[in-house]
């Protein structure tokens, strides 16, 4: 037998007790996760963890007082309720409540996932606008010539109306209270310029009228436009010139008696539209039964159906295609109708021509300032304002080439906001377009930063209230959140989205992201489940914030 070597075995003995000692800690490590994961806490911890490097300041993990878990308890109980309800229940939801002064995270759901935003996108618009060209920027149009005028009132040469996005050339009246106001004909800021050439003295115009729309590149549908979307004003198309909306009315009056025909109007006025009217007036108890088409790139409207005798009229807001076409022409009509003598004709210019010589100013429209014109923006929810504000952004920086150039604009601004890269996929500006996609805390974590600039005050200012104003004005009346929700909301096929700032009774300001989508029901079961949500913010989550210092406060 060989003589036992005592060193060699005491050193084998000491290795497989160092080994042994690392799996007990390796299983005791991988029990606590199991036991984690198990009671339910696993899968937050460990997101949470992922997210430690990057987390934005508005949700960060904070140590939570026993008051703020039960509210958190009761707001989740009411919240599954109100989404397990069918048909509510069929589509997606991501939720996110957060407490606008500590940035506490109060309560979340489905927060990192994709939503298609649909309105809430003009969060994003109009903070960019407002952040890169302030709230007293004014937009510029001018009636402008390369012609001279001769003593006798003629003008040798062309008159171009140069529009620069302005988005309010119309007759609406500012500010903006509660309600959309008018004044005057739809093309009144037209008429204003025409009576400007009239004051200088101008007779004829030997040359044509031009609605030169070249400071923005032709692109007059983002992508993810529908093609229904472009027959209504709410898919008006895009121009650097907005006259009245880039839309027109038809007016639809019956007549006295069943068998009368129906009378139909168009205004303004324009060449754009030709209407064939089949439309008939039927007995007064029978109900109004009215279709509509325009194929795509067609003149031609075909309106079929019966209105009820003695019945009020009926008025389609109608989609211009051609916007600079659609204002040559309206501007064209406006000076003959002055008593200006116009040789030419009505046409376009979507490229940008050098000219000869400086052209000669011959009447400016300055408009209200940004901080009005968004107002209206947020609480009407009008979409080609918001597509104006992008590209007028853009457009402090030169031309972009492509609609994918474009939508890198806001890029920057996102990231300076604390948004985590990926977390907007961006499309459009308005959130019409079906491809847009957000995250609940992208929403979030854009208004918290929003809170916290100087121009916040007109930015909270132009979001609907509920029960008072804007697109919020007919919902959450007498209930605990009427006047206390100032939010965006938001509204294509299959998708209703509201996101924004709560006030509750204690004082305590919330911000929030309520994002749903694949909603299969009628429109009035995710706005019930949108309202039943801000009723339970405001009551469960009614804790008085600790005094804030002058530096805390916010701004109105």
């Amino acid at each position: 037998m060989l003589p036992f070597d005592y060193t060699f075995a005491e050193r084998i003995y000491r290795e497989r007790k160092m080994n042994l000692q690392r799996i007990l800690k390796r299983c005791a490590v991988v029990a606590v996760a199991t036991v984690a994961w198990a009671c339910g806490i696993g899968a937050p911890l460990l997101r949470a963890q992922s997210k430690a490097k990057t987390q934005p300041a508005c949700c960060g993990v904070k140590k939570r007082s026993a008051a703020s878990k039960r509210a958190t308890a009761k707001f989740a109980s009411r919240a599954e309720v109100l989404l397990a309800t069918t048909p509510t229940s069929k589509g997606e939801w991501g939720l996110l409540i957060v407490d606008a002064e500590s940035g506490e995270t109060l309560y979340e759901q489905n927060a990192d996932k994709y939503f298609v935003p649909a309105s809430n996108m003009k969060l994003f618009t109009t903070a960019l606008a407002l952040a890169k060209l302030g709230p007293e920027y004014r937009f510029h149009t001018t009636l402008e010539t390369q012609g001279a005028i001769s003593s006798q009132g003629v003008l040798d040469g062309d008159v171009t109306l140069v529009g620069r996005a302005d988005p309010n050339l119309s007759n609406r009246k500012f500010p903006y209270e509660l309600k959309e106001e008018f004044d005057g004909p739809p093309e009144k800021a037209l008429v204003e310029l025409a009576d400007a050439l009239v004051a200088k003295g101008i007779k004829e115009v030997s040359g044509d009228v031009i609605g030169d729309d070249s400071y923005f590149p032709r692109e007059r549908y983002p992508n993810g436009w529908e093609i229904d979307d472009m027959v209504w004003e709410y898919g008006a198309a895009i121009s650097a010139i907005v006259v009245d909306d880039n839309t027109v009315a038809l007016t639809l009056t019956p007549g006295e008696q069943a068998g009368n025909p129906v009378q139909a109007a168009v205004a303004p006025a324009t060449p754009d539209f030709m209407v064939e009217n089949d439309v008939t007036t039927s007995a007064a108890d029978v109900k109004s039964d009215l279709t509509l088409t325009r194929e795509p790139g067609s003149h031609l409207v075909v309106v079929k159906g019966t209105l009820p005798a003695k019945s009020a009229s009926r008025k389609l807001v109608l989609a211009i295609a051609e916007p600079a076409q659609h204002a040559a022409a309206v501007l064209k009509r406006v000076l003959e109708e002055r008593g200006i003598r116009v040789a030419g004709v009505a046409r376009a210019r979507h490229n940008h021509v050098e000219p000869g010589g400086d052209p000669v100013m011959l009447a400016e429209h300055v408009s209200v300032p940004l901080a009005d014109a968004l107002k209206l923006v947020n609480k009407i929810s009008q979409n080609l304002h918001t597509e104006m504000l992008l590209r007028t952004v853009a457009r402090q920086s030169g031309v972009w080439a492509t609609p994918d150039d474009l939508m890198k604009v806001p890029a920057d601004f996102y990231a300076a906001a604390g948004i985590e890269p990926g977390d907007v996929i961006q499309t459009d500006a308005s959130g019409l377009s079906r491809h847009d996609l957000v995250t609940p805390r992208a929403i979030v974590t854009l208004l918290n930063f929003s809170q916290k600039q100087s121009w916040f005050g007109p930015y909270f200012a132009s979001l609907p209230v509920a029960g008072i104003d804007g697109t919020l004005e007919d919902r959450m009346k007498n209930t605990t959140a009427a006047g206390r929700i100032h939010a965006k909301t938001g509204s294509v096929e299959h998708v209703r989205t509201l996101s924004g700032f709560a006030e509750t009774s204690g004082g305590r300001r919330l911000i929030f992201s309520f994002l749903s989508n694949n909603q299969g029901g009628k429109s009035h079961e995710a706005a019930d489940a949108l309202t039943g949500l801000c009723v339970a913010m405001i009551e469960e989550f009614n804790v008085t914030p600790p005094k804030r210092g002058r530096e805390h406060q916010h701004p109105q």
